[in-house]
């Protein structure tokens, strides 16, 4: 029997609750009680096989998840990536991944660039990462978000095309049907699609929408057949809006939103993941001179100019919010500043914690087993310094983590000599 004892620091449970001092007891990798005076800290198995770790001065929450990340790429740059090697950004994810799990995030949803090798050499144990599920690519319209088509004639892309990561190209509901089978096939837990313009590609317009009703119910009732949700990067208030009428999951960014599609989001149950992170990312590149073309430049700042407003108001109105922060455009490990963002704008602090946890953990559909400190869930336990509504320099104060009561990272094995 392994019985780890989080002792003396406060306990932010993932549900929203507001936070209490209280102990975590986690026996053979799962939460076996979450209180004061825990029974079975005596007998059953001996003390000599009860570890305990100190949390005073501390909070303790669930392993953390972002819901929103790019694993093989960096602040990425056209010309950073015609001079990557090939196969480079597999072995980079691996520092990348390390550095997530050491913020306290133990469960990921990346939003395209990780393929199925990836994400089993982490179910594996071969690499150190958060547990994931992988949309593999996104799937785009002619002109869209994804597709890679410059005016010079070249198609070149943040992510490689290889046999793992198929084209996601697509024009009206045959194709559609094909390419989610395609992607399916390919190993994907989730599927993406691009149902407005974006920032970071060279061709398309955040301000339009993309795909017809047709093609996005045509994803949803495939992927849904295959047993899979769907995320949809979706700026434009339309994009947004034909994402929410056809049954997909969680918008992605969410900028130009509109009451309507609030309304509408709130009436079909869809999730915002609303990434504040990335046009700031974008931006403090840009700044610092970054290799950057004028087009994606103008079009980070005209967004940036708009995404708290909307955020905002969709958390005014009780829209089900769940962190993500599209670390890949930023840096990877820099994941907790999103809640200083959320709460900027008017997020209560406990409400922020369960965004990164248990509202996450149900978006993703692995609520039964993740996102709460609560009885029988897996002990994934992250221990941070300070008060839990302090929301600045999280990163930092990470102070341990656990995965299925088996320590990870602690910080004192990344401070610097």
């Amino acid at each position: 029997m392994n019985r780890v004892l989080f002792r003396g620091g406060v306990v932010v449970d993932g549900t929203g609750a507001d936070p209490a001092p209280a102990d975590v007891l986690v026996v053979d990798g799962r939460v076996a009680g979450v209180g004061t005076g825990l029974p079975g800290l005596d007998g059953g198995g001996g003390d000599d096989d009860l570890r305990v770790v100190d949390c005073a001065g501390a909070f303790v929450t669930p392993g953390l998840f972002d819901c929103h990340v790019h694993f093989l790429f960096e602040q990425p740059t056209m010309v950073k990536t015609l001079q990557t090697p090939f196969s480079l950004p597999f072995y980079e994810a691996i520092d990348r991944m390390r550095r997530t799990v050491a913020t306290g995030i133990t469960y990921v949803r990346d939003a395209g660039g990780s393929d199925l090798g990836l994400a089993e050499a982490v179910r594996r144990g071969l690499v150190l990462g958060p547990r994931m599920q992988v949309a593999i690519q996104m799937i785009s319209q002619t002109g869209g978000h994804g597709d890679d088509w410059h005016v010079c004639g070249a198609q070149v892309g943040l992510i490689a095309g290889h046999p793992g990561m198929p084209s996601a190209v697509v024009d009206g509901p045959v194709e559609m049907r094909r390419k989610v089978r395609e992607l399916v096939r390919a190993g994907a837990d989730v599927i993406k699609v691009a149902t407005s313009g974006g920032v970071l590609s060279p061709r398309s317009n955040p301000v339009h929408g993309h795909l017809r009703d047709d093609e996005v119910a045509e994803l949803v009732r495939e992927a849904t057949a295959a047993g899979l949700n769907v995320m949809a990067h979706a700026i434009a208030a339309d994009g947004i809006k034909t994402a929410v009428r056809n049954g997909v999951r969680s918008i992605e960014h969410g900028i130009y939103l509109d009451d309507e599609a609030i309304e509408l989001m709130l009436e079909h149950g869809t999730w915002l993941v609303p990434t504040l992170s990335a046009p700031r990312a974008v931006l403090a590149q840009a700044e610092a001179g970054a290799a950057m073309s004028d087009a994606v430049v103008a079009k980070a700042r005209m967004v940036a100019a708009v995404h708290d407003d909307s955020v905002r108001r969709a958390v005014e109105a009780g829209v089900k919010v769940a962190m993500g922060t599209d670390s890949g455009v930023g840096v990877h490990g820099t994941n907790l500043d999103e809640l200083g963002h959320l709460a900027a704008l008017g997020m209560p602090p406990a409400r922020a914690w369960a965004a990164a946890s248990g509202v996450a953990a149900e978006l993703l559909g692995v609520e039964a087993d993740h996102g709460t400190l609560e009885e029988g869930k897996v002990g994934d336990v992250v221990v941070v310094d300070g008060s839990y509504d302090d929301l600045v320099g999280l990163r930092e104060r990470v102070r341990e983590v656990w995965m299925a009561g088996v320590r990870v990272s602690r910080r004192e094995d990344h401070d610097e000599p």
